[in-house]
């Protein structure tokens, strides 16, 4: 898949991950291009600097991305690409109330769910796709300060999966972007980066080159950091080894999560 030429949609566009990534479809010549998020002001910067449509959008209520949906249909065309790529990150162990539990799966989970709701069916009836849930390094692995973000972004990655099982034989190509930390306004916190930028912080810039290689060569994972999948081997090889090493590094983090 060349994003040149293309219609894509992007939530969470208001600033880093998706906001680098609209400005590399922008770069890429992508036929038109729709920004979405919450955040007005940010949100309108963006699609001012690249002539996108910004569209106000919370991604955790299905009625908001079926709007974005159908006004992207009627003001720009048909969907080529959708980055369902909003997402928040909050600490959170076993014990954090239920509705902190229910906002990650929310945002995490559900919005991926209503995107390929809205758009897979059709993308499959033209034989043409692509479908880029933003996920984590966390999904494919874990987060020692979080169950919340760990949890839900699994349930992502897993999500993706079966997506691309049900349509990957119809013409739409799914990928997972699972990062360590990106130097985005998640990250630029106390809490925010944690253990994830053990391997280095990259810039959303390049994680935008990650993303438009791996489109090029339509594979699932997305891993703009690559030791992830050293990982991700060490810990599929001998789990009980992986476990005791993320608790090493959880007693190295400090004070379990709040």
């Amino acid at each position: 898949m060349e994003v040149k030429g293309k219609i894509a949609v992007i939530t969470g566009g208001a600033s880093g991950i998706g906001a680098a990534l609209a400005r590399r479809f922008h770069a890429e010549g992508a036929k038109a291009i729709a920004v979405a998020d919450v955040q007005a002001e940010p949100l309108a910067a963006v699609a001012e600097s690249i002539g996108a449509l910004a569209v106000s959008c919370d991604v955790s209520r299905e009625s908001d991305v079926q709007r974005l949906v159908q006004r992207v249909e009627d003001e720009l065309g048909p969907i080529d690409i959708f980055c369902s790529n909003a997402g928040i990150a909050r600490l959170g162990e076993e014990n954090a109330p239920n509705e902190e539990w229910q906002l990650n799966f929310d945002i995490h989970v559900m919005a991926h769910v209503y995107a390929v709701r809205a758009v897979a069916p059709k993308m499959a009836a033209r034989g043409s796709g692509y479908l880029i849930h933003t996920a984590s390094a966390a999904g494919l692995l874990s987060h020692i300060q979080s169950a919340t973000y760990a949890v839900s972004k699994h349930a992502a990655v897993a999500f993706a999966e079966w997506v691309s099982i049900k349509y990957r034989d119809q013409g739409v190509h799914v990928s997972v972007l699972a990062p360590q930390a990106v130097r985005t306004p998640m990250t630029d916190r106390p809490d925010g980066a944690s253990v994830a930028s053990v391997d280095g912080m990259i810039e959303p810039e390049q994680l935008a080159d990650c993303v438009i290689e791996t489109m090029a060569a339509e594979r699932f994972l997305m891993l703009p950091h690559p030791v992830v999948h050293d990982y991700m081997v060490g810990k599929a090889t001998d789990v009980d080894r992986w476990l005791e090493g993320m608790n090493r590094w959880r007693r190295k983090a400090g004070a379990p999560a709040r």
